[in-house]
């Protein structure tokens, strides 16, 4: 078990165009466009020089030789191998020098979206930093090679836990899941809240979330995030790209990307983690194959809620939080995208949920946590200076690409 991403993943396209932003005469646009009409090999044996001068001094990945991450994971051996899907291959890697573990992806070299996603998922990793958001150490762009390096995540993602489950493997126990659920929300609430500008994940599910030796969830694969609206704007306009099963109606119908259509995605991961059931599952009958179609109906109706409860936990959860965190998942499900929570709402809601109950101390938190409920406001935004308008003049580029 290791770092997994999605291995199997079912991507929406369609047809609206991308908004080109103003890049406000951006010297780096040059640049980007330079290295957008040359030929593959020039695009890729660019790419490190374009995220150097992109991130102006302040990225902090290192910049890898493919020798030292041919030596890391042992010439790529089949041993060290992870998993692997349409983007590429997850290998286990050791760096000598730091003594430590790490994951290695190995990115197919299929032309210029793969590319901008590199230099997306690099950018953004780079200059965001949070204890749910997974850790980028650093890259390789030499010659042809696209090559991303994390930090390892031994418990491999929050997909093999619920919904690969091994005969060897203990299902999640329902405290376990309201904090793993607790820690995504908080991932998602720094993007939304604390970057600035904020950034829209778009790529929230199970298998995007990894998991820690002690279970703490992180959010990992970057490579479609998009920078949020700011000032006047509502939304940002993109073609719309995603897993089915996971996308926000609006955004799925009209390309409108808010961080609502974050917060959707949320409430299937939320749902899959309450019900142990994938979000799109072809081998259950018809009216139970897409998740949240399956739920809607039950959450109508109080007395059935139990029958949404993951059979794997045997009974073992407390009524009232059941309850509560169904109704969490239905509010992030709403049609009407204005009517869903913000993050830190979700945020204040799980950290309730997530305390033990057999915890006399943090009984007392409970209760401290009661009387703040989903809709009294987000918290006021975070000023980081860092990250301050980098993140949209670089993706303003990288859209270039």
């Amino acid at each position: 078990m290791g770092f997994c991403c999605c291995f199997k993943s079912y991507n929406v396209r369609d047809e609206p165009p991308e908004e080109e932003a103003d890049i406000g005469g951006n010297k780096l646009a040059s640049q980007i466009n330079n290295v957008s009409i040359e030929s593959d090999t020039l695009k890729l044996r660019s790419v490190a020089e374009v995220i150097l001068r992109m991130g102006k001094g302040n990225n902090s990945a290192r910049v890898f030789a493919f020798d030292e991450l041919s030596t890391a994971t042992k010439n790529f051996k089949v041993e060290c191998l992870l998993g692997e899907g349409g983007f590429g291959k997850v290998y286990k890697g050791y760096l000598v020098d730091k003594d430590q573990d790490i994951a290695v992806k190995q990115l197919q070299r299929n032309g210029s979206q793969g590319n901008r996603e590199f230099l997306v998922e690099v950018l953004m990793l780079s200059l965001l930093h949070h204890p749910n958001l997974v850790n980028l150490i650093g890259y390789c762009a030499d010659g042809d090679q696209r090559i991303l390096v994390y930090e390892y995540m031994p418990l491999g993602s929050l997909e093999d836990h619920l919904l690969h489950l091994s005969p060897c493997m203990k299902p999640l126990d329902w405290t376990t899941r309201m904090r793993i659920a607790e820690g995504a929300a908080k991932g998602l609430e720094y993007l939304h809240d604390t970057a600035n500008p904020p950034v829209i994940y778009r790529d929230l599910k199970a298998s995007n979330i990894l998991l820690d030796k002690d279970y703490n969830p992180k959010l990992s694969d970057f490579g479609l995030a998009k920078v949020g609206p700011i000032g006047d704007k509502s939304h940002v306009s993109t073609r719309v790209m995603g897993t089915y099963g996971y996308c926000a109606p609006e955004y799925a119908l009209t390309g409108q990307l808010t961080k609502m259509s974050d917060v959707y995605s949320f409430g299937v991961v939320l749902l899959e983690i309450i019900t142990g059931r994938r979000a799109i599952d072809a081998l259950r009958p018809s009216n139970e194959q897409n998740l949240v179609h399956w739920a809607k109906p039950l959450f109508k109706d109080k007395k059935r809620f139990v029958e949404m409860a993951d059979p794997l936990l045997k009974g073992k959860y407390p009524i009232k939080g059941l309850y509560q965190a169904i109704a969490i998942a239905a509010m992030c499900l709403q049609e009407q995208a204005s009517s869903r929570p913000l993050a830190s709402d979700i945020v204040t809601a799980l950290e309730y949920l997530a305390i033990p109950s057999n915890n006399p101390f943090q009984v007392s938190k409970r209760e401290k946590h009661a009387a703040k409920e989903i809709g009294e406001g987000g918290k006021l935004q975070s000023q980081d200076e860092r990250t301050r308008n980098t993140l949209r003049c670089k993706e303003d580029n990288i859209e270039r690409v």
